[in-house]
């Protein structure tokens, strides 16, 4: 086995900019870290689609990570779904995760990539944690069953890197987003999450006339949103902190960083705030006969705002641009149009799609 223990010379172009890797770059997030780095000057950027390169492969990646002599890696490559999907394919979800994180940490340290930041997700975090979640409540209780195997894979990512630093002096950090939403959403009628299901259920609406769109659960559970390009941004300062820095805020055997606003709304304050931005004028109804899930979900970001950053984005901003990126994208769908002809009025809202999602 190799020991890369020590930084390594940078690999990057004649200017001296590093040669960076995006995994994940046709997702929600790692499509917004290229736009942030892109506007940030960054020109060498490495992509690849998973027709190119396999992540769960490691011949694939080792073979990559030889040839391409990359500095620095943005972990953001990951299988996710809804809570119909993680309950669907468990198996699926923490091997498929588990191997990514494996091979692309192993393979990054193996061609001596010295710098490197891993994308995890909030549901690593107990399921009843107390509000606002804090990082060191990390595995200080029961996760939510539902999607179980996907926050353990992301658990392992977070000790995979801390373990690479430990025993190899490497670089590698974690952030944990908060919910997300943005351009490059995924906007499916039944395996989003609630920003796009709530975007797509009240555009449909709003085209097809209906009366009324009708939310599960009585609206009263509380949740946070992050718009993706601040996300991206935040990683990307993350990623740039100087190691002291990040050293000193943070612990080696608990090293992830919370990013979000700090603010949450109830989901009925959003619901209200996504009929504005579609222009819809029915009436919202919530069937308080359908469960709410987890009452509160916000995490505490002060250690973030310690190091000099915070969200820029309010939310009603980043709903109007969201909602200028779906209907975008519907426009280059026609003439499926968002699916309209196939949804009967009467059950715009009523589908376990938007019920799901605001209980996650």
């Amino acid at each position: 086995m190799l020991n890369n223990s020590q930084p390594q010379q940078q690999k990057g172009g004649q200017d001296g900019s590093p040669r960076i890797y995006v995994a994940g770059h046709r997702g929600l997030v790692g499509s917004a870290i290229v736009r942030v780095l892109r506007a940030q000057g960054h020109t060498n950027i490495v992509t690849r689609t998973h027709a190119e390169l396999e992540l769960t492969d490691q011949a694939q990646v080792r073979e990559f990570f030889r040839s391409e002599r990359i500095d620095q890696v943005y972990l953001a490559a990951a299988k996710v779904g809804g809570i119909h999907a993680n309950n669907t394919y468990p198996a699926e979800f923490i091997y498929d995760n588990m191997m990514v994180q494996a091979n692309v940490v192993h393979e990054a340290w193996r061609a001596g990539v010295h710098k490197l930041l891993f994308l995890g997700s909030s549901c690593i975090y107990p399921r009843l944690a107390a509000q606002p979640i804090r990082e060191e409540y990390l595995m200080n209780g029961i996760l939510e069953p539902t999607n179980e195997p996907y926050a353990m894979a992301k658990i392992a990512g977070i000790k995979l890197c801390e373990s690479y630093n430990r025993q190899y002096g490497t670089d590698y950090r974690s952030v944990m987003p908060t919910n997300l939403y943005g351009p490059g959403d995924n906007y499916h009628p039944e395996n989003s999450h609630v920003i796009p299901a709530l975007l797509r259920r009240f555009h449909e609406a709003h085209v097809g006339g209906a009366p009324e769109v009708v939310i599960w659960g009585s609206g009263k559970p509380m949740r946070e949103f992050l718009y993706v390009d601040d996300m991206a941004a935040a990683s990307v300062y993350v990623m740039n902190l100087p190691q002291e820095v990040y050293a000193a805020n943070t612990d080696p055997m608990h090293s992830h960083i919370n990013v979000g606003t700090g603010q949450d709304v109830t989901i009925a304050e959003l619901a209200r705030l996504v009929g504005e931005t579609v222009g819809y004028r029915g009436r919202i109804v919530f069937d308080a006969s359908k469960p709410d899930g987890t009452p509160r979900k916000l995490l505490d970001v002060s250690k973030l705002a310690a190091l000099g950053w915070r969200a820029s984005t309010p939310l009603h901003e980043g709903l109007r641009r969201a909602y200028e990126a779906f209907v975008a994208q519907q426009d280059e769908q026609a003439p499926d149009a968002a699916g309209v002809q196939d949804m009967p009025p009467g059950l715009i809202g009523r589908t376990p799609g938007v019920s799901a999602r605001v209980a996650a």
